[in-house]
């Protein structure tokens, strides 16, 4: 019986690490390249994984805790890999008064996800709520990928949603 001295998890994270230090030999050691840093982390990996946190306050010089504090104050910042498709759903004055919330629902129920989840199980979908696509005559609006839609109803949901695999 042979046993692999490396699990396949190893090269996951050996190539992880790989991409972290490549980003993080393009930045100084001072903790003023904390954003940028961060930034291009998740650029090259898609997200912000714990090691690339971790690794970034430790090139910087700053506690791991306040590189915690930046990723998880600013919203441009994921913890977790995004979904293939972002949607973005308006939640500006105009579209929450046509009904923003329940087109909200209705994607949350197609997508088989619950309030506070960002990413569908199958990772299909991220969902973002966004305060105003500067579309207010169309409300509500909902962008998915760079495509807009207008005037949603919950019941127009699942037929936009299907054109995205």
């Amino acid at each position: 019986m042979r046993v692999k001295t490396e699990p396949e998890s190893v090269h996951i994270g050996s190539s992880l690490q790989k991409r972290i230090l490549k980003v993080l030999s393009g930045f100084e050691s001072n903790s003023a390249n904390l954003i940028p840093t961060l930034q291009a982390l998740q650029y090259t990996i898609g997200y912000l994984p714990k090691e690339a946190i971790v690794a970034a306050a430790e090139k910087l010089g700053v506690p791991v805790s306040h590189a915690y504090g930046v990723a998880t104050f600013y919203h441009q910042f994921r913890l977790k890999p995004a979904g293939r498709h972002q949607v973005y759903l308006c939640f500006g004055t105009a579209c929450h008064v046509k009904g923003a919330s329940s087109v909200f629902n209705a994607f949350l129920k197609v997508a088989g996800m619950s309030e506070g989840e960002a990413t569908s199980k199958d990772g299909r979908f991220t969902l973002n709520k966004v305060r105003c696509l500067g579309a207010c005559s169309m409300a509500p609006i909902v962008k998915i990928d760079s495509n807009i839609y207008g005037r949603m109803n919950p019941s127009d949901i699942r037929k936009v949603s299907s054109k995205y695999r």
